[in-house]
């Protein structure tokens, strides 16, 4: 797991680390991983119920040293942006971070919690997502943003197109510029989505999902400390770079050829 990898890096060299995931699934994954240690907190908000992978119901909020740790909104089909930013995602990651104080922030940005997406249910549009993005980022913690799912091709390129223009601060034309798959995204050829008017909101119960995420934010001890120590060393020495010790890496990356591989040999 690219992400669960990631983090173990972070916490190398940062005490606290704070994964969030806003695809429409569940991060079971990453949960899972830290489920028992008070180092990472995981915030996931999901389609919740008949819905893959089952997990990530508001009481699973970790084990052990790690209890409190593991946060999950549950959600239903049709939520809107307002009431996902608005009336849960911004109140509840401000608590997070005034509590849990991380070093760094490991931002899952998953489309398939987009409308319009042929298995996620939620009703997103490219500007609510990106404005999830943007206030993660508004805190200026250092922050690593990854992809996730997505099965609407067209629209996930629309909507990590917008967000890197989010990340870098830079304006882009809601108008996509001729290119070799313009057909796509027919029939209006822009870069925004809209959200489907005749997707019924089934969240009816957002304010006592909120208070009874705050309330669990609230019962932590502040944010935990980390004994000093060693820091380990990197997951990966590439050949020529200095190794733990300070003396350069003995260790060679060698490109093993494949037999269906058929390439001229460069000395």
């Amino acid at each position: 797991n690219d992400l669960v990898l990631a983090i173990l890096e972070l916490l190398k060299v940062h005490a606290r680390v704070l994964y969030v995931d806003i695809d429409v699934h569940h991060g079971d994954g990453v949960e899972e991983a830290f489920y028992t240690t008070d180092r990472v907190m995981t915030l996931s908000l999901h389609k919740y119920g008949d819905f893959f992978p089952g997990t990530g119901h508001i009481q699973d909020v970790g084990a052990k040293e790690g209890v409190g740790y593991s946060v999950n909104a549950p959600l239903q089909a049709g939520i809107t942006d307002e009431i996902y930013l608005e009336q849960l995602f911004i109140p509840v990651f401000d608590k997070i971070m005034e509590v849990f104080q991380p070093g760094a922030v490991v931002l899952q940005c998953g489309a398939d919690s987009l409308a319009q997406d042929r298995l996620g249910c939620f009703n997103l549009t490219t500007k609510g997502h990106g404005r999830a993005v943007k206030h993660v980022q508004s805190y200026g913690v250092p922050t690593l943003v990854l992809g996730g799912g997505g099965y609407t091709i067209r629209n996930v390129s629309r909507l990590w197109a917008y967000e890197t223009s989010v990340l870098l601060d830079q304006e882009i034309s809601n108008e996509i510029p001729f290119n070799d798959y313009y057909e796509y995204y027919a029939p209006d050829f822009e870069l925004h989505l809209t959200p489907d008017p005749n997707m019924e909101n089934a969240n009816k119960n957002i304010d006592s999902i909120r208070s009874e995420l705050l309330q669990q934010l609230k019962d932590l001890q502040g944010a935990p400390s980390v004994q000093m120590q060693q820091v380990p060393p990197p997951f990966r020495t590439l050949d020529g770079e200095e190794g733990s010790d300070g003396k350069p890496s003995r260790k060679q990356r060698v490109k093993k050829q494949h037999s269906a591989e058929l390439y001229d040999k460069v000395d």
